[in-house]
């Protein structure tokens, strides 16, 4: 497969890394020297049931962590993450916008199988635009496994008051439910103040990160005696451009929230912002992963918890998606391939690194895998479980990974890539052109007819778009 030589290159790069990538606007990753192709076996698995933490950025590029590379930002937890386990460097978002990639990480479907998830994002409150409360979640499979379930930070997967992650299985919840607030004032894209203990609106004034972290390291400090799963979603670097000093910046926006001019949202602070102020924020962030991972060692935890760390999708304005082309709300690879790392110190090997291709909803039937808990038959996965791969020395499980925005498709199998946009088709082979510049689609006809037939194969079991 073409996996393989892309391994090969992998290592090959690995052993001659230098300490800039010439060429390429990216630093050696922090690890580079450290780190070995990942290749499998079979762990040292606990008896007892891991916790889980997957922790999500938000709108977070895929260079923007000097893991992979940033050259300015300095991410050295989320470095110290990366090393005591798995870093990916070929991890997709399960779409190239916030809501529905976490349908696809609740639900472990394609986004496109439910109406809410037809909504590139979900902006406004009705009754269909949310996860239906019948629907089987991550949380409530790990509950019926016995997890104890917890949701802290960014929900954005309907509005009250028909949904909430307290109907969906998590038993507890502090966090916003829109896809963007203030992180000072607390309002929210749609003007409305956007703060809530499970479905009772609270007020707390401090920095919204700072917040969210606050109430993850309580809960891992109380909760010892269960397995436990925390969906940890950080608003963070998302705009408005706000770090922890700028109070001002968030009165001034704030303002004119309230004013209500009409128009776009001063939330998306178009008129603000700058690579300074992203590195602090992304900066911040690295700070409160860090007092995470230290509640988790301090109970003893932190062997036995599956940590992953992910973002919603790619980064747009401030963020470095160096090498690739595109941004958030685009299928090119800048759109959807994200920093993604693995960690479970009493199960993986640490200091690795794996090329294999994996998406969101792999995640879900990975985890799933992982905990003991079975899928609803009725609800079947999209997602592929790597629990073989990562754990019984199996092969890759070789699978094609879709995507769809409205106007906008993408299937991956191996290195080939489809992509149309426009309803323009196009073929590339990331294994050599990462940037997706080399168009292959008239050279190579019968692999594009054939990628594009699998890809509607898809689209064709899901909801069409209004």
């Amino acid at each position: 497969m073409a996996n393989i030589q892309r391994r090969g290159f992998l290592a090959a790069g690995l052993a001659t890394a230098t300490a800039t990538a010439t060429g390429t606007g990216l630093a050696q990753p922090a690890n580079a020297a450290q780190e070995r192709p990942f290749e499998g076996g079979r762990s040292r698995r606990p008896i007892s049931k891991p916790n889980i933490l997957v922790i999500l950025g938000d709108d977070l590029g895929w260079a923007d962590l000097s893991s992979y590379g940033a050259p300015e930002i300095r991410t050295p937890n989320l470095d110290r993450l990366a090393r005591s386990g798995i870093r990916f460097t070929d991890g997709y978002s399960g779409s190239s916008v916030c809501s529905p990639t976490r349908f696809s990480l609740y639900t472990g479907r394609y986004p496109g199988r439910l109406e809410g998830g037809l909504q590139e994002p979900i902006g406004e409150a009705t009754e269909t635009n949310g996860i239906p409360l019948d629907h089987p979640t991550l949380a409530t499979l790990l509950k019926g496994a016995g997890y104890e379930t917890a949701l802290f930070g960014k929900w954005h997967c309907g509005y009250l008051p028909w949904f909430s992650p307290t109907r969906l299985g998590w038993d507890t919840f502090f966090g916003n439910f829109a896809g963007a607030i203030d992180y000072f004032s607390k309002l929210n894209n749609n003007g409305d103040h956007d703060l809530y203990e499970g479905e009772v609106e609270v007020d707390e004034l401090g920095y919204y990160t700072h917040l969210v972290t606050d109430r993850v390291v309580d809960f891992i400090g109380q909760h010892r005696k269960q397995p436990w799963l925390i969906n940890l979603n950080y608003t963070t670097p998302h705009w408005p451009w706000e770090g922890p000093e700028d109070r001002a910046v968030s009165d001034e926006i704030t303002a004119r929230i309230k004013e209500g001019s009409g128009g776009r949202s001063p939330l998306f602070h178009t008129d603000g912002g700058s690579l300074e102020v992203y590195r602090t924020m992304v900066e911040d962030l690295d700070d409160n992963v860090g007092r995470v991972l230290q509640a988790l060692r301090r109970s003893g935890q932190l062997g036995n918890t599956v940590i992953l760390f992910a973002s919603d999708n790619g980064g747009e304005r401030f963020s470095n998606v160096w090498p690739f082309t595109d941004q958030k709300g685009g299928l090119g690879e800048g759109g959807i391939r994200v920093p993604t790392l693995l960690s479970w110190p009493d199960a993986l090997p640490s200091g690795r690194v794996s090329d294999a291709p994996v998406v969101t909803p792999d995640w879900t039937a990975t985890l799933l895998e992982i905990a003991g808990a079975a899928p609803d038959p009725a609800y079947p996965l999209d997602g592929v479980s790597l629990a073989g791969y990562l754990l019984r020395g199996e092969r890759y499980p070789e699978h094609d990974l879709f995507f769809r925005m409205n106007g906008q498709r993408a299937l991956r199998r191996g290195d080939l890539k489809y992509l149309q946009v426009d309803g323009q088709d196009h073929l590339f082979d990331l294994g050599a052109d990462v940037r997706e510049q080399a168009e292959l689609a008239q050279r190579r006809p019968d692999d594009l007819a054939e990628l594009r037939a699998a890809w509607e194969a898809v689209d064709d079991t899901l909801l069409a778009y209004a």
